[in-house]
């Protein structure tokens, strides 16, 4: 799950060099900032990934894929065939390394961010809440529990996560259909309107159980495995404060931790996501066992225990 632990090393990097008195505004900014950088380098590997899949298993009309911008995943309804999107354009390449020097040569670098700034308009907001929200709830609880507190980590990733997804949620589902059924403001309204009108407010919600199986351990394990990593490598060398390959180095390792462990739930939240809406896109009707829990049994029926841990290396 490159998306998840790029973003929060860039982030846990800068967090470290802000000062102790910085304005929310101030954390807000760097976070944005971060966020744009984390988007800059992981983008062009998910494009690149992307343009694999779909020459050697071409996108046909309504099928979904997962378009990850280093920030947060989107999905992605294709669109007919005739279309010129980004993903549909031909290639002939033989590994990521020639799809990378093709892309260039070919479409020039700018190809490489396809897709980039609408996903931005969700990631950036998603990514100030969710690490202004950290470092607040983190000092509110130091002063509660005390600064050296093992359990803040934990429960300042959580709840800042948990509280990131809930709100952004709604809105990326909304994105969602906006994107595929090219609606204005005015009809997207009333679409909106008429599924809460039959399926209550929590149809906006659609997708977001599997989404917080996946984030919020994700966040709880690497913000604690963060925090003490950083603290063991600072007392080993001696630093009073951890420097630039500190962080770093306990943000590589703590997202690998978690990313490996979170793997699973990864895997079924895009599996139940891409099946939600190919059967709204593809008008497919929905089986009943539609559960985390049930998706994880038939991909395990299916592929085995391995089939939990697909995409393993990416990760």
């Amino acid at each position: 799950m490159p998306w998840l632990k790029g973003r929060d090393k860039a982030m846990a990097k800068m967090s470290d060099s802000n000062l102790e008195k910085s304005t929310i505004i101030q954390k807000a900014i760097a976070s944005c900032c971060g966020a744009i950088i984390t988007s800059l380098f992981v983008t062009p590997l998910d494009v690149i990934k992307t343009r694999l899949q779909a020459q050697s298993n071409p996108f046909s009309k309504g099928k979904c894929f997962v378009y990850s911008n280093g920030l947060m995943d989107h999905i992605c309804v294709c669109e007919n065939g005739d279309s010129k999107a980004w993903y549909k354009k031909s290639g002939h390449f033989k590994g990521m390394l020639d799809a990378f020097v093709k892309i260039i040569q070919i479409e020039g670098i700018k190809s490489l961010w396809s897709g980039l700034p609408p996903t931005l308009i969700m990631a950036l907001p998603t990514t100030v809440i969710y690490f202004t929200c950290y470092d607040q709830l983190s000092e509110a609880l130091k002063s509660r529990l005390g600064k050296d507190d093992e359990h803040i980590p934990v429960l300042a990733g959580a709840l800042s996560r948990f509280g990131s997804v809930t709100v952004v949620s709604p809105l990326e589902l909304i994105r969602t259909r906006m994107q595929y059924r090219k609606l204005s403001y005015k009809q997207l309204y009333t679409c909106v309107s008429s599924k809460v009108a039959t399926d209550g407010w929590f149809s906006l919600w659609r997708g977001w159980s599997s989404t917080v199986l996946r984030d919020v351990p994700f966040s709880a394990m690497y913000w604690y495995n963060y925090e003490r990593f950083k603290k063991m490598m600072c007392k080993e060398v001696g630093a009073h404060e951890p420097t630039f390959f500190i962080a770093f180095t306990s943000g590589a390792a703590s997202g690998s931790i978690a990313a490996v462990i979170t793997l699973p739930f990864d895997v079924v939240k895009t599996h139940r996501q891409t099946e939600l809406w190919e059967s709204e896109t593809l008008k497919i009707p929905q089986r009943d066992c539609t559960s985390t829990w049930a998706v994880m049994r038939k991909i395990v029926a299916k592929n085995g225990i391995t089939g939990l841990f697909a995409g393993f290396r990416a990760s």
